[in-house]
């Protein structure tokens, strides 16, 4: 028999709603994570070579994983008659942000009434599909289990040069697919069982001869790196029963390598070699969506749900500056001193990255979803409303144009030979579509 404690002094309405809450929590299904050790694996991580060029997108926030362009020139104005170089007709749903790799621009999409999950590849030059690659049939998740907001291909695509990397949820798991660039399925391998609260969102990355995935979910988080070549399973660490939603980063900070990532009430380091944890510190919140970034010898991070708080932290974890704002699926990008932050309620902030000062606040306007990026010292970012902001990377705040996209844009730009590519969506309701856009290199 189920018999019902009550909390004393506490209303019974209250007391009913809070033992609801308690016992429906503790019925999520948790499925312990089975650790694995480089050891026991046996897998042995080499200095692989990346074959990405300098002009290439290859993951989620571009080649250095901050959301920095190199210089290029580049068009900060266009509109519907001006500036557009091609329109392509995505099939499907995603916020799966593009990616550029040699004279391909690759998306992950679903098809929702076929449940097909899917990577797409368009020319560069021209807009023209290449080829369409179904990864996934069946096995989607309820719609219950999906944020409003969400899709069911929200992870953007990874490339080492070579080989394409994707990762999904399907039938209650992370797999991790390999393609190459003509689109062939090389391998396929379960991460793990995922059991979502608003669905799946981190986006896979490259380092060294692995590829390495985040899977932070109530059922029972972790951390997970494959063989890039092979997808042999190197090694996978626990990290909890938290449902959170950012892509890890890496780089070399404080002498020494590191995969960073934010969730789970910390910003978190590991070996990005074996998945040992390197230092964790306490901060943020438990649910965020942005990537940490790594800014010389910092790092920046926000977020989140319920707790609100952007931080700068040392390469070992030192808290050295925060403040109260909450950006919560945007990531935050720095770039010559200065941090750069747009809210999802679309207000934008400047910091300087040295003591977190101030430098100037401005409502744009608008939601977002989508992160900026930065080149040749001004910001592009895109709201909800399709409406793309282009601002001066400096500490006043200067507007240089507001630019028409579609109904739309969820995703991120990429950038690449003087080219922005933007995923948006156009029309409303069942009349929507999603479509690729490039903007035209500047005459």
């Amino acid at each position: 028999m189920f018999r019902l404690t009550l909390p004393a002094g506490l209303p019974l309405p209250l007391v009913v709603s809070a033992c609801l809450l308690n016992w429906v929590a503790g019925c999520a299904k948790k499925t312990p994570v089975e650790e694995l050790s480089t050891s026991q694996s046996g897998v042995e991580i080499i200095d692989q070579a990346i074959t990405t060029r300098q002009s290439d997108w290859p993951a989620w926030r571009g080649p250095n994983g901050d959301g920095v362009a190199p210089d290029q020139p580049l068009r900060t104005t266009w509109s519907q008659s001006d500036g557009i170089a091609w329109q392509s007709n995505v099939p499907g749903r995603g916020h799966s942000s593009p990616i550029i790799v040699g004279d391909q621009v690759i998306v992950a999409t679903a098809l929702e009434d076929q449940q097909k999950q899917s990577v797409v590849s368009y020319d560069k030059h021209d807009g023209s599909e290449r080829w369409q690659t179904v990864i996934h049939e069946g096995g989607f998740p309820s719609p219950r289990s999906i944020h409003k907001k969400g899709t069911n291909a929200n992870s953007t695509v990874s490339s080492d040069g070579e080989r394409l990397f994707a990762a999904m949820l399907n039938s209650d798991k992370i797999f991790v697919t390999a393609l190459d660039l003509d689109g062939q399925q090389l391998w396929q391998q379960e991460a793990g069982a995922f059991n979502p609260k608003f669905g799946y969102a981190p986006s896979p990355l490259i380092y060294k001869s692995l590829v390495v995935i985040a899977a932070d979910n109530q059922g029972g988080g972790y951390l997970a790196a494959f063989d890039r070549t092979s997808g042999t399973p190197a090694w996978r660490t626990a990290r909890g029963n938290v449902s959170s939603y950012s892509s890890p980063s890496i780089g070399t900070i404080d002498g020494r390598d590191q995969l960073l990532i934010s969730g789970c009430d910390t910003v978190s380091s590991y070996d990005p070699s074996t998945g040992e944890l390197l230092w964790e510190t306490p901060c943020i919140a438990e649910a965020t969506c942005g990537t940490v970034v790594i800014a010389g010898d910092r790092l920046l991070a926000s977020g989140g749900y319920p707790d609100k708080e952007t931080v700068c932290l040392s390469g070992s974890g030192e808290r050295l500056w925060s403040n109260q704002v909450k950006l919560y699926e945007p990531s935050l990008v720095a770039d010559n001193g200065l941090v750069f932050a747009v809210t999802d309620g679309g207000i934008a902030y400047c910091w300087s990255l040295e003591d977190g000062e101030q430098m100037w606040r401005k409502r744009l306007g608008g939601n977002f979803s989508g992160s900026p990026v930065v080149c040749n010292d001004h910001v592009y970012v895109a709201n909800l409303s399709g409406e793309c902001f282009v601002f001066n990377a400096a500490d006043s705040y200067e507007l240089i144009a507001k630019n028409s996209l579609g109904d739309d844009c969820y995703a991120s730009p990429a950038i690449g030979d003087s080219h922005l590519f933007f995923r948006v969506g156009v029309g409303s309701g069942a009349n929507r579509r999603e479509s690729l856009v490039c903007i035209a290199a500047p005459e």
